[in-house]
């Protein structure tokens, strides 16, 4: 069978500078492919060429005969007013799926994604949910190949399990452009790279992101070798050459020839692999103060909710604190507090006199009608870093800017350059405390591994948000842990924090089991009493009914509990083919203990 989609020496620039060139890449069925690269290589534009909403320069793309392909970009929008249904029908409707399947299809998406209120305006959801509806909204066309591009971006960590389960049990073929090193371990079958240090722009290895790394450097080891092979040769030529060789002969000409090519050659290698790192390094002030910040018994509260209350924290310099939880839990609102941007609802915070601290928001917020040259350097022609002067043509190198990307409006940046901009300001600020709220997002694996080294060695005290476990678990002495329901809890890594969620759903669970269990006993008591009084105000079949109906009702109770547990097991509710029938099941275990106790209410009502 031929490839689902086969983009065939495929080119695209912007302007003068090429993305890339002559580039083939393949998507079979079942394939799971995370296609990486540094900032600016073209991976989006890659994808948005394969989804066929980007035409390329040159080259082509074959689609197999009436193959669907579902492309979900980084930024997921909708338009104001709809709601979670109204996304999700409208999909329906286009896919043209049957009217008689529509709300089974519907409710089995909206319940994959976690979504428990349709009625929900999507535009007004965060981040992190509107990427799981957009991902459902693709999904409902049951495609061949699904198209993500940074589908991590703004999922929080249970979004980034959900979605890892989803790709791991669905059947569709996947290409995932992404910089999360764990998300890429466990999703991916093969390992795609877009850059230029390669012969022909891309590499692809078969197997994980750990596979990928072992090949890699194998090849570039390769590639080194007959690089240096080619030097070697190429200083035999000059030499050869500074002698004077008599350009008569026809041997002397294809010689000198032969060294114009080869010396032609190494300067495109020597230029393809040179590599370009972004110089990343936070200075600290030189505080003597050990102690920063000290929380006693604090709690925030929005209306009608407490996102965290009685949390005693000491941050210490030198300490890195990692700082998890879902979407909505009040990690963001606690970086606010630290830096006094909002108050406390009780207990107290205390800072250090003349606290010095750096805050990247989550947000990306720049002045979109400054040029790039007056974002990094706003006071003049350069900036004052560590004491001594930068000029800015220099400053913007260090981030991996080129001169003529100067003049260029920050409106028109990617989201790495955007973040690249704001890391860089924020490196003109001596800190005591760094805060970053989401620092991974648009970052390149490259530039990730920098800004790793320079947290690590940061002499300060650093608090940090990010759904990077990988970067978590590296850079974090400490994880502090919000459990989205009032509760909070320290730990010495991620993996324990999970267990602690863990517990925390299996005693919920439990205490739900019992109190259900409670009414039933409750109801079955209140029952057996009427019964017994009301059974010779029944006819002798009514009052045979009545004195059964009990037990009835005990097995209709548990084959509802059962149901309920089915469609709730993660194995099912990923398994389309599988959850319909538990649907289903779970329907007709519904009508049929509704029947029977509205018919136990009846007979108790009419022998009353």
């Amino acid at each position: 069978m031929p490839p689902i989609l086969n983009a065939q020496l495929v080119s695209k620039q912007f302007g003068a500078q090429p993305l890339f060139s002559g580039i083939s890449l393949t998507v079979d069925d079942g394939a799971r492919i995370g296609l990486i690269g540094p900032n600016g290589a073209g991976k989006s534009t890659l994808l948005a060429i394969l989804a066929g909403e980007m035409e390329p320069d040159s080259g082509e793309l074959a689609v197999r005969q009436r193959a669907r392909a579902a492309y979900v970009p980084q930024i997921s929008n909708f338009a104001p007013g709809l709601t979670v249904r109204q996304v999700l029908e409208t999909a329906l409707q286009a896919a043209h799926v049957e009217q008689g399947e529509r709300e089974g299809r519907l409710r089995e998406l909206a319940g994959r994604a976690g979504f428990t209120e349709l009625n929900e305006e999507a535009a007004a959801l965060s981040g992190g949910w509107r990427k799981r509806l957009a991902i459902a909204e693709a999904l409902i066309g049951e495609p061949e190949v699904m198209l993500l591009d940074e589908p991590t971006n703004h999922l929080d960590l249970a979004g980034i399990e959900w979605l890892e389960e989803l790709l791991s049990s669905s059947s569709f073929a996947a290409v995932t452009v992404s910089h999360d090193r764990y998300f890429l371990e466990s999703t991916s079958s093969e390992i795609v790279e877009l850059n230029r240090v390669y012969a022909n722009g891309i590499l692809r290895v078969k197997g994980n992101f750990s596979k990928f790394l072992e090949a890699k450097q194998a090849y570039l080891e390769s590639q080194s070798r007959q690089q240096e092979s080619l030097r070697n040769r190429v200083r035999t030529e000059i030499e050869w050459l500074k002698r004077g060789p008599k350009a008569r002969t026809t041997k002397s000409k294809a010689r000198i020839d032969s060294a114009s090519v080869m010396i032609s050659k190494l300067a495109d290698v020597d230029a393809r692999t040179t590599v370009k790192e972004a110089g990343i390094d936070f200075e600290a002030s030189q505080r003597k103060t050990k102690r920063l910040i000290e929380l006693k018994e604090v709690a925030y509260d929005l209306p009608g909710r407490r996102l965290f209350g009685e949390l005693n924290l000491v941050l210490s310099a030198g300490m890195k604190l990692g700082l998890v939880g879902p979407n909505g839990s009040g990690k963001t609102t606690l970086l606010r507090l630290l830096i006094g941007e909002i108050e406390a609802t009780q207990g107290s915070i205390r800072r250090a006199e003349a606290l010095r601290m750096v805050y990247l928001s989550q947000m990306r917020l720049l002045d979109e009608s400054l040029t790039l040259r007056r974002a990094l350097a706003p006071e003049g022609d350069g900036v004052i870093y560590q004491g001594r002067p930068v000029h800015g043509a220099s400053w913007a190198a260090r981030f991996l800017f080129t001169g003529e990307q100067l003049n260029q409006p920050v409106r028109d940046l990617s989201g790495g350059e955007r973040a690249r901009v704001l890391i860089a300001k924020l490196m003109l600020e001596p800190a005591d405390l760094l805060l970053l709220d989401e620092p991974t997002n648009d970052l390149d694996i490259p530039t990730l591994e920098i800004l790793e080294e320079n947290l690590l060695e940061f002499p300060g005290a650093l608090v940090l948000i990010t759904h990077d476990r990988y970067l978590l678990n590296r850079v974090s002495s400490r994880v502090l842990g919000l459990d989205g329901r009032g509760n909070t809890g320290q730990f010495a890594d991620y993996a324990q924090w999970e267990e602690w969620m863990e517990e925390q759903r299996a005693a919920e669970q439990n205490e739900a089991q019992r109190e259900a269990n409670s009414a039933n006993a409750t109801n079955l008591a209140n029952a057996a009493k009427s019964a017994s009084s009301a059974k010779k105000k029944l006819s002798y079949l009514e009052a045979r009914e009545f004195a059964a109906i009990e037990v009835r009702v005990e097995v209709s109770d548990a084959r509802l509990a059962a149901a309920h547990e089915r469609v709730e097991n993660p194995e099912i509710a990923t398994n389309a083919a599988a959850l319909q029938e538990a649907l289903a099941e779970l329907e007709s275990a519904q009508q049929e203990n509704d029947a029977l106790y509205a018919r136990w209410a009846e007979l108790t009502e009419k022998a009353g």
